[in-house]
């Protein structure tokens, strides 16, 4: 069955900003105009399409990315185009969702609003981006509220972002005087008319915006022609430079991430949504426009095992051989199990057997479904360049690349934060028992930075996430989806430990008792790692004093060693275990006794490395009035707090704080008292630091008397 749409015309792009920005009234209207639904759902009303689960309806935010297909023709003769497009959460607690969306998708909108400009997220997702090298515009949102500020949004954006913006369109007034926008290519001003802004007048720019139009077009058309030798040629000797020569220009200069198109409007108001579709047309790339995507042989692939950088690309063509990444699990009532994937190269038809490189299995794929937030479209092929959901898939997991079984390549994976808060849970009766461990493995196999792990100490089952509201929602998922009835307790600091200098140790597991024993001999040395870089295995046995075979063991029972630290039980990182020496017995060496031998050896070489307590510091931005500032940086000075930046953001006080997590539990509660409610805060997590002598010695001391 030949493609209904070639690939020049597809645009994979996503909506991402901080919480609160409009991304997901954004997504309704964009759904709205391109025909996908005959009535606009608002966000506050719970009536948004990109937000189907019941918890994103009651909160009136977005928790998981949601994905859907429609279909823009831009301009007047223009061609009709497919976009897929994904609107992701803008809460820092559900940053894994913007990571996997952005590491499939060609380009990017990031949302503003009118009034805060760069907030703390935006920032967060405007990196992530760059670390993927999304072409990017921005489209600065609710012109219409009260304290909208165009300027002084252009200005964060520069400062914060990227001095490397090119303005195509101004507001034609502001607040409750926000009537259109001014086009700066075309030179006309745009009016949007009709119940929901559906339709769109063309008109000379009034009088009294002519003068700031003219303004902003020459440093538009000025930086542009930047961007090409024969047009700045022609700027700087006076000749006019046609709608057609910016349009070319910009796209090719946005695609090298050079410059990044600006647009403006109100979402809720109805008014930018279409030409904003048009930019995304005109200026944000097809899968063709990209370099061929990267990967490497399969490690099975490779000789002995041995690594090498022998990389593979795949071009962006159907008749290439089939490459896919699969970027996100869900669990469907309907379907089971959904693996969410992106083509890179070549087709994929439904009931074909495909390769997952990642974890060397072949599988069969059963059906293939074009996703619309939560309704299902069955189709019988998918071609390159286009995102879709598969039914049957057992074996794959978020990251896992998918390929023809007979051209393997693997493509790069996708890396996800460590979670910062865990929580205990136990199961209110003895049948939500069975229930809760399945309820809890379909979870985390959705979402990759949710972790379960059983406490040794106290039998009682500890949930990781990303913050208090991550947890919030799946504890909420668990029961509402799941009906699991489960006991939660106080969330605790996901602290670490780590080591402050090299030492080494031996690892001996002698067993003898009858019949064959046991034998492994070992020895090790530990040496700390840069913050951030985990944890390392080195292999430096030479002459086989230790087989091949039995290494692999020794490295898993380092491994499940380090995840229970000496200090205070929490898990090690940011060290190097090299194994170095050793011995073996030629009839009672086992995997077993070297697993267990390699345990004893690393405990041990901690233990003499002078371990301490590593907890998560988070970045805050609180916004408070002027008056209550004093009251705000007290409190922040009493959690350990160090203030990084004070700045004015209108007639409000911005303080940028770096606070440890364990200080943070409840401030919304307190912030709102200090403040008669007119504050508030967003916080991320940004790295991890010693925490201090006093408070180790405590946290030591409270884990020891639970045991």
């Amino acid at each position: 069955m030949p493609r209904l749409t070639p690939i020049e015309r597809i645009r994979n792009i996503g909506i991402i900003a901080h919480i609160d920005a409009g991304k997901t009234t954004v997504s309704e209207r964009v759904l709205y105009y391109t025909g996908k639904k005959h009535k606009v759902g608002e966000v506050h009303e719970g009536k948004a399409e990109m937000d189907w689960m019941a918890q994103e309806k009651e909160r009136g935010i977005t928790i998981t990315s949601a994905a859907t297909t429609c279909s823009w023709k831009a301009g007047a003769k223009g061609e009709p185009h497919q976009i897929n497009l994904i609107d992701t959460p803008g809460h820092i607690d559900f940053t894994a969702e913007v990571q996997r969306s952005l590491r499939v998708l060609d380009g990017g909108i990031v949302v503003f609003d009118g009034v805060a400009g760069v907030e703390p997220q935006s920032e967060t997702v405007w990196h992530q981006a760059e670390k993927f090298q999304v072409p990017r515009m921005c489209f600065i949102n609710k012109m219409d509220r009260t304290g909208a500020d165009f300027k002084a949004d252009l200005s964060s954006i520069r400062e914060r972002l990227t001095k490397d913006i090119a303005v195509i369109q101004i507001p034609i007034g502001a607040e409750d005087r926000f009537e259109g926008v001014i086009d700066l290519i075309k030179n006309k001003a745009i009016y949007f008319k009709g119940d929901l802004g559906e339709k769109i007048e063309e008109g000379e720019i009034p009088s009294a915006w002519a003068g700031e139009a003219e303004r902003y077009r020459r440093e538009m058309v000025e930086k542009i022609a930047s961007e090409d030798d024969a047009l700045i040629e022609k700027f700087l000797e006076g000749g006019e430079i046609t709608e057609e020569e910016l349009k070319k220009t910009l796209r090719q200069a946005t695609i090298a991430g050079k410059l990044v198109p600006v647009l403006c409007g109100s979402a809720l108001k109805n008014k930018g949504i279409q030409p904003l579709l048009d930019a995304v047309i005109f200026y944000l790339p097809s899968p063709s426009d990209l370099p061929p995507v990267a990967g490497y042989e399969p490690e099975a692939l490779r000789g002995q095992g041995e690594r090498t950088e022998k990389t593979e690309e795949r071009k962006a063509d159907d008749n290439a051989p089939f490459a896919a990444l699969a970027f996100k699990i869900a669990s469907d009532l309907f379907v089971g199990k959904l693996i969410f994937f992106r083509i890179y190269s070549g087709h994929l038809e439904a009931g074909s057997y495909i390769l997952n490189t990642s974890s060397g299995k072949k599988e069969r794929l059963g059906r293939i479904l074009r996703m619309h937030a939560n309704h299902r479209e069955e189709v019988k092929e998918m071609f390159t360049g286009e995102i879709a959901a598969a039914v049957g898939l057992k074996e794959t997991t978020t990251g896992d690349t998918l390929c023809d079984p007979d051209h393997p390549i693997v493509l790069e994976k996708i890396t996800f934060p460590e979670p910062v808060i865990s929580i205990a849970i136990e199961p209110k009766t003895k049948a939500d028992q069975e229930k809760m461990g399945l309820s809890l493995h379909a979870l985390s196999e959705e979402d990759p930075t949710f972790r379960v792990r059983s406490d040794e100490e106290t039998g009682q089952t500890i949930i990781s996430g990303m913050g208090e509201l991550h947890l919030e929602i799946i504890v909420d998922r668990m029961q509402r989806e799941f009906n699991v009835a489960a006991n939660v307790g106080k969330p605790q600091v996901a602290y670490r430990e780590t080591i402050r200098k090299k030492a080494e140790a031996e690892g001996k597991y002698i067993r003898q008792s009858g019949g064959r024993g046991q034998y492994g001999h070992v020895w090790l040395r530990v040496e700390p790692l840069p913050s951030g870089k985990g944890f390392e295995f080195v292999n430096a046995i030479r002459g086989g004093v230790i087989p091949q075979e039995f290494i692999p063991a020794v490295g898993k029972g380092v491994k499940e060693a380090l995840g229970n630290g000496v200090l205070a039980g929490y898990p090690v990182v940011d060290l190097s275990v090299t194994l170095y020496d050793g011995s073996f017995h030629e009839v009672d060496s086992s995997e077993a006794a070297f697993h267990i031998a390699g345990s004893i050896a690393v405990q041990e070489a901690v233990r003499r490395a002078e371990v301490h307590l590593l907890e998560p510091i988070m970045k805050i931005e609180a916004v408070t009035p002027e008056k209550f500032m004093g009251d705000v940086i007290g409190d922040l000075n009493s959690r350990r707090a160090h203030i990084a930046e004070m700045s004015d953001r209108g007639q409000a006080k911005v303080i940028d704080a770096l606070v440890p997590l364990a200080e943070m539990f409840g401030y919304a509660t307190i912030l709102r008292s200090l403040t008669q409610g007119r504050a508030n805060y967003t916080m991320e997590f940004d790295h991890y630091a010693e925490v201090p002598r006093h408070i180790a010695e405590q946290i030591i001391g409270e884990k020891s008397e639970k045991k």
